[in-house]
């Protein structure tokens, strides 16, 4: 290979590495993985599954291995990654192309001329993912031979953890008793004795041959500073003969959220499911609104929302900050009364859980802003529903409860020293802990503990006030003496923006004046602005100049002195620099609608605003060219901003959706 296609090769691999796709199944499992088809986390599988959905995610099948015999060659269809740093075999080599419409599909090239095509899809609402490989039939085959073999790689983990070769796994093949032709088109394996059976339905031929490939090696954990390396067994071979007919092979665990398998899996099956999921996703205006579909899971009998893929599940702040783009913006106005309605029955001491452990213990109250944005989206969902009639009056009853139990609960004090002051303010916060957004900890210490009352903090109880004195016509605090205060305590005239916290550690006078884009929901995100006009201007200048970038807003600006430009490296470094430079996409939202505000909020601001914001963010995140599907949770502070942390975030998809649909248009959902 000369020098020029040796570069263009890598670059291929390096590029393709990072092209991340998801395949949910709105339960709260997923298939996921690369355009390069090699894994590169622990959480890149071909079946993972929620045993407790949207919780205790386990990994069944982690992947395969592909390779099409010919008369006289192996072809590698597959690529794997195997330590210290060696491609084995080298699928990617004969990859041509990677698409992800409909769904992932991948294009082979082979040496003699032949295409081979793989394409995978998750039917919606079920546990299992169907895979077929087939020819281009219009280019004639130089061999009478066209075997493909597919070996299961095969692990049974909780998908936090990974796999080591060990005596427990159970390779052999459950035995069938039934004599149907289900029977000889099904294999079952049951890895371990308390996971579920998987089931692999085929139209191939398969032959039990047990064996074990060790020493994966997955290059993000690497990266992250994590355990990297992975064993995985296979089983048994399936094989197909593709002279006569396409590959088809389907894997569900035996549960009740996976499929029944059919009598035949073939192409008949194929024909039936795939036009279903087609019409499903084609009812979306267009590929980004697809993908907002992609974080709504089921939760006992009702809806929720995963915080981002592939490891988070559903989180309070972040479900009730990405509902009002993912559900209220795009007009799932029913979704939202669902997920809303389920989160209202959570209220305890004043309080919502921040999120509910995979291993149902106890749900976690450590957070003072996630009820106060459940009252936001309370707020907006009545709004916007009020002209369709949708809710029902003991909907509404149950809603309007829980946002007088959080204002109640917050008034008189509740955990973590959450409680209304004496000038109307919030105050929270109690040593070791980190009750806001910023919410880093390293070894039991917050990186960013902002104790006191901190600003954003300050906009969304204010907001909150006026929503309760809208919807229950009274309140304890009055909201006007709360912001008034909040002026005389968080404008920072010689500086020209607000302090960050104030009565810090809950000292009376003490201001912490970093500069943070906390501040910039006292102008924008919000229903109620706090500031406006000279003081608004000066502050959004100062946070386009010093915070700005094209994929989100610095944590912190580049001049201070604790700035990480880089969020990358082991867990410690990573934490150190989360909320201390990093960018975050979604706060996006809350800058540019500030933005829109302060300069007069007109049609051609709106339009100067997306060409400004909206669009340069879009085309940073379309990495494939085929339009904007996910965005990331986080990139660098520094240019080139590298997309880092959790590569599909819920809030960052909102908050651009709730730009594009709401703010910068003259959409009404529900209408």
């Amino acid at each position: 290979m000369d020098e020029v296609s040796r570069h263009v090769s890598q670059y291929d691999l390096q590029t393709r590495l990072h092209q991340e796709w998801i395949e949910p199944d709105g339960l709260g499992g997923f298939a996921s993985g690369t355009a390069a088809g090699i894994r590169t986390r622990r959480y890149h599988a071909l079946l993972l599954t929620a045993l407790n959905p949207p919780t205790n995610r386990i990994v069944l099948v982690n992947g395969f291995e592909a390779t099409l015999e010919t008369d006289s060659e192996f072809y590698a269809l597959s690529s794997q990654y195997y330590g210290p740093d060696i491609i084995h075999p080298r699928g990617i080599d004969s990859l041509i192309d990677f698409t992800t419409r409909p769904w992932p599909k991948w294009t082979f090239e082979l040496p003699n001329g032949l295409i081979v095509t793989q394409e995978l899809f998750v039917p919606r609402g079920k546990s299992a993912v169907f895979l077929r490989w087939g020819l281009d039939r219009s280019i004639e085959a130089i061999t009478d031979k066209l075997i493909l073999s597919v070996r299961p790689l095969i692990s049974g983990r909780d998908y936090h953890s990974l796999h080591r070769e060990n005596e427990r796994f159970q390779f052999e093949r459950l035995v069938i008793n039934s004599k149907t032709n289900a029977a000889k088109n099904r294999v079952d394996w049951q890895p371990y004795p308390d996971l579920p059976v998987i089931q692999a339905g085929h139209n191939g031929r398969y032959m039990q041959q047990a064996d074990w490939y060790r020493n994966f090696l997955y290059l993000d954990e690497r990266e992250r500073g994590l355990d990297d390396a992975e064993d995985l067994a296979s089983p048994g071979v399936f094989t197909w003969d593709l002279k006569h007919d396409d590959a088809y092979w389907l894997l569900t665990p035996q549960t009740p959220q996976g499929i029944s398998m059919p009598a035949a899996v073939d192409h008949g099956l194929w024909a039936l499911l795939t036009p279903r999921e087609l019409l499903r996703r084609s009812q979306f205006a267009n590929r980004t609104i697809q993908a907002s579909d992609a974080y709504l899971a089921r939760r006992d009998l009702g809806l929720t929302i995963i915080a981002g893929f592939p490891w988070f599940t559903d989180w309070g702040r972040d479900t009730f900050i990405s509902i009002r783009g993912l559900c209220l913006a795009t007009g799932r106005l029913i979704e939202a009364r669902q997920i809303l309605l389920g989160w209202s029955k959570c209220v305890s001491e004043g309080m919502l859980p921040n999120r509910f452990p995979d291993a149902g213990s106890e749900p976690e109250f450590n957070s003072v802003d996630a009820s106060l944005w459940f009252v936001i989206a309370v707020y907006e969902l009545l709004q916007a529903a009020e002209s369709v009639n949708l809710i029902s009056e003991s909907d509404e009853e149950a809603l309007l409860q829980a946002v007088e139990d959080i204002l109640r609960g917050y008034r008189q004090g509740t955990r973590f020293g959450i409680h209304c002051d004496s000038d109307g303010l919030l105050a929270a916060g109690s040593p070791g802990l980190a009750l806001t957004w910023m919410d880093a900890r390293i070894q039991e210490v917050a990186v960013t503990p902002r104790i006191g009352k901190p600003v954003e903090i300050q906009a969304l109880w204010i907001n909150a006030l006026r929503i309760g004195e809208i919807l229950l016509g009274r309140t304890e605090v009055d909201w006007r003496l709360s912001q008034s205060r909040f002026l005389e305590k968080f404008w920072l005239e010689e500086l020209g923006h607000l302090a960050d916290v104030v009565d810090v550690d809950h000292q009376v006078g003490r201001v912490d004046s970093t500069f943070r884009p906390n501040q910039v929901l006292a102008i924008g995100g919000l229903p109620f602005p706090l500031l406006e006009d000279a003081k608004a201007r000066r502050l959004l200048e100062q946070v386009e100049r010093k915070l700005l970038t094209p994929v989100g807003l610095r944590t912190l600006a580049p001049d201070h002195p604790s700035y990480r430009g880089h969020c990358q490296g082991g867990v410690l470094e990573r934490d150190f620099a989360y909320h201390q430079g990093t960018v975050w996409p979604w706060l996006m939202g809350p800058f540019v609608e500030g933005w829109v505000r302060v300069h007069g909020g007109t049609s051609a601001v709106k339009q100067s605003a997306r060409a400004r914001f909206l669009e340069p963010l879009s085309k940073s995140f379309d990495s494939l060219g085929e339009g904007l599907t996910h965005i990331p949770e986080i990139a660098d502070g520094d240019c080139p901003h590298t997309s880092r942390g959790c590569p599909f975030q819920a809030w960052s998809l909102g908050e651009y959706l709730r730009l594009d649909l709401l703010v910068l248009t003259e959409y009404t959902p529900g209408n």
